[in-house]
């Protein structure tokens, strides 16, 4: 997990939390910089291990609570997949692909097309507000014959990856 000075982000979120209504607690503050920190698209499994290193009396319903406020207010994004749900720190408008075989998921760093939102809403009459797109297939890792149970494979370039 990366790590850098919290003080000036603390003080920018607590602006931000107070502007929506919200107090920053220590582990609203700790399960928020888990998340944005890691280098995959954690469970809330996940950000509660993480999370207990440092606050070992965290529990699993105070993260999963937690983690579905701040996604509420826009501070990370809940990505559904099938039955599982993996949050993403990144808050900005971008697509995934996800790794068939090993389940990983990866931001792509391609440019989200807007006029394709006016297309759709010319062709159809319905008011779009923003689109998804998914990408599925063989990562990089996988192709390679590094899977989930293999050795960790490098981050392509312009990708942010998620695994469990």
């Amino acid at each position: 997990m990366r790590t850098r000075d919290p003080w000036p982000v603390d003080l920018v979120l607590r602006r931000d939390l107070v502007r929506r209504g919200m107090r920053l607690t220590a582990p609203r503050r700790l399960i928020l910089a888990v998340v944005r920190d890691a280098d995959r698209h954690p469970t809330a499994e996940w950000v509660h291990a993480e999370v207990r290193r440092r606050l070992p009396r965290v529990s699993l319903a105070t993260v999963y609570r937690n983690l579905r406020l701040l996604a509420r207010h826009g501070l990370l994004t809940e990505i559904h997949q099938g039955p599982s749900v993996r949050f993403d720190g990144r808050v900005d408008r971008h697509h995934h692909f996800t790794c068939s075989a090993c389940g990983r998921i990866f931001d792509l760093a391609e440019p989200v097309n807007a006029r394709l939102d006016a297309r759709v809403a010319a062709r159809t009459g319905f008011r779009v507000s923003h689109h998804r797109i998914e990408f599925y297939g063989l990562c990089a890792g996988c192709l390679a014959g590094r899977g989930r149970g293999g050795r960790r494979r490098p981050r392509l370039a312009g990708t942010r990856s998620s695994h469990t």
